[in-house]
């Protein structure tokens, strides 16, 4: 990391003479600085303003910094923020459930100032090289997501998010069926390229299944997938949803992706074929196409994309 990239930091503490030193030493090294009192108002901070990291006081009033930081992590666009911990708590269960609740490190208290800049850097490198490895999927058009091991959404592309609100597979749906599934998978530790098959959430299409696939486990046990829809009906029925024809056009147009003559289509389907030619006439027109070329071209692409 660049140690003159502009970065900000939320700093969430109550004790007034541990936030004057740390906004001091914040201040020194050229970092912007965002501070919150509790948790409550940590909360509405990010809200607005998305800081690149966020130090965390565990033992503060009313909501404390375990329960602060479940929340933050609970919203996506969060979930990728590093969370250090400062803790005047050295005990390891202190310490475990400041990393249960989300953390990625922790300093106690008093804080050393060379040792937070140290910390600080190292997991803004980490984070940034995350973020970038996400914006470059963001710009491929790649359906793939992040999760923890609880199976929770951490993170998705923009094109994931489309197919989740195509299929109505609302935050309900996530959270209640393929957060549990994925989580249930992963507890098995699969092997990178693993699938898991996953009953699609729109109802109107019972058939259809999401193939959820283990590209890579990061650090923190986070999880890189892709997800793809597969569609197990007759590909003559996906067409015909999928480009909104009628049970006969979506046949003849297929056997037409398939390479068939009208008469060899004819005789398949059992019909002349004149009345094959007159489908076709009827699947040019609502296709907006002159030819059969062009219209191949659209069934197998519809076919391809497997979408209905």
């Amino acid at each position: 990391m660049n140690e003159h990239t502009p970065c900000t930091v939320l700093v969430v503490d109550d004790a007034p003479d541990s936030l004057s030193l740390i906004n001091d030493t914040l201040e020194q090294a050229g970092m912007d600085t965002l501070v919150a009192l509790e948790g409550k108002q940590a909360l509405t901070i990010v809200k607005r303003i998305r800081p690149d990291i966020i130090l965390l006081d565990a033992i503060m009033p009313g909501m404390d910094g375990f329960e602060t930081c479940r929340q933050l992590k609970r919203d996506p666009q969060m979930a990728a923020t590093p969370v250090i911990f400062m803790t005047g708590l050295t005990d390891t269960d202190s310490v475990l459930k400041g990393l249960d609740a989300g953390g990625i490190d922790y300093l106690t208290k008093p804080v050393n100032p060379n040792e937070l800049l140290a910390r600080i850097r190292v997991h803004l490198k980490s984070a940034r090289i995350t973020r970038s490895a996400q914006q470059a999927l963001d710009s491929t058009g790649h359906q793939s997501f992040t999760v923890g091991q609880d199976g929770a959404l951490r993170w998705a592309t923009p094109d994931t998010l489309a197919l989740f609100a195509r299929l109505k597979a609302d935050g309900e749906w996530q959270r209640q069926i393929l957060q549990p599934l994925i989580a249930s998978w992963l507890a098995g530790n699969p092997a990178t390229d693993a699938s898991l098959a996953v009953p699609a959430g729109d109802e109107q299409s019972p058939g259809d299944q999401l193939c959820i696939t283990l590209l890579q486990v990061r650090p923190g046990e986070e999880y890189l997938l892709t997800i793809e829809e597969v569609d197990d009906a007759p590909e003559a029925a996906r067409l015909q949803r999928a480009l909104n024809l009628t049970a006969r056009e979506s046949e003849v147009l297929y056997w037409l992706a398939n390479g068939k003559s009208n008469k060899e289509i004819g005789a398949i389907l059992e019909i002349s074929a004149r009345t094959v030619n007159k489908h076709l006439e009827q699947v040019f027109t609502k296709l907006g196409v002159e030819n059969r070329t062009a219209a191949a071209g659209i069934a197998i692409r519809a076919l391809v994309r497997k979408v209905a």
